[in-house]
């Protein structure tokens, strides 16, 4: 089955993304944040990424016309075991909408702390989620891409895919201090990349680990990945940044309620791959979600 599963772009496709990439070096040719940017880094990144996103994982965006050049918070669903979704919906905000930006993925101390891949996830725009940087962020006019579910969201063994964790109300909270739009954002398909896995929570703080996976295939599969882009949720002005958390919690769960809704559409509009899978899988999902 692998074997239809070309990297190389058409010439259609090359010529878009040199045009992307022109517009993203001339955005932030006199960028730079403490962390270490560099927008030649980003490029390569996209250029060994972009067939992947492509060809491979053949992504579809959709709603990219719900969205403005001008600073959100873009706050998604967490799927697929490994952070390829984080890869996929910064490809998508560069490559799928007229004026691309490098979208500002948070990332968990965890990963922020490898010696070589902290320093590369800096220079390429993704940094330590805590909230002065997204306000230093934001201030610049950038974006930024937030997982209300943090680790959890990836770390769900076969039975539990596409059960979305309690989002945190921090993001939320960054949205009423800046005044920031809050996008929110649903990725169906990249729980099936490792669609055998189990987390052996115990085993892993062993070794250190918030959790490690055990999975039939150690690279992910080319499991067909969408994109949903929402429209922008307004925060209220009259509520302040150090509103209790029962007042916060109310507007969190409408997105996290928008986000799952999609979940339920995007299931039933999935392309075919290895459905004898990934059909009693999400028909699951499907009926809890109906059920609650």
């Amino acid at each position: 089955m692998f074997d239809k599963f070309s990297l190389k772009l058409s010439d259609e496709e090359k010529l878009h993304k040199e045009q992307q990439i022109s517009k993203l070096r001339e955005r932030y040719k006199d960028y730079k944040d403490p962390w270490g940017f560099d927008v030649e880094k980003v490029v390569d990144a996209f250029n060994l990424i972009y067939p992947v996103y492509k060809k491979y994982f053949r992504i579809r965006v959709f709603g990219a016309e719900n969205i403005e050049d001008k600073p959100y918070i873009f706050a998604s669903n967490h799927t697929g075991q490994i952070p390829i979704d984080g890869m996929m919906i910064t490809i998508a905000l560069a490559m799928e909408v007229d004026k691309p930006r490098v979208l500002h993925s948070m990332v968990d101390s965890f990963l922020a702390g490898f010696p070589f891949l902290g320093s590369l996830t800096a220079q390429t725009g993704s940094i330590l989620g805590d909230r002065g940087n997204c306000k230093w962020l934001l201030d610049q006019g950038e974006s930024i891409l937030v997982f209300p579910e943090g680790m959890k969201g990836i770390t769900k063994s076969t039975h539990e895919f596409y059960d979305t964790r309690k989002f945190s109300n921090g993001f939320f909270r960054i949205a009423l201090g800046e005044k920031t739009p809050i996008v929110p954002i649903t990725v169906v398909g990249a729980e099936e990349m490792f669609p055998f896995v189990y987390h052996a929570k115990k085993l892993g703080k062993m070794f250190g680990l918030p959790t490690l996976p055990l999975t039939a295939n150690l690279f992910p599969l080319p499991s067909p990945i969408d994109i949903y882009i929402g429209k922008p949720y307004e925060v209220p002005d009259d509520l302040s940044v150090d509103a209790q958390d029962k007042d916060i919690r109310e507007h969190v769960y409408k997105i996290e309620k928008q986000i799952n809704a999609q979940l339920l559409k995007g299931l039933k509009d999935r392309r075919p791959f290895f459905d004898e899978i990934r059909i009693p899988l999400a028909d699951k999902f499907l009926k809890r979600r109906k059920n609650e």
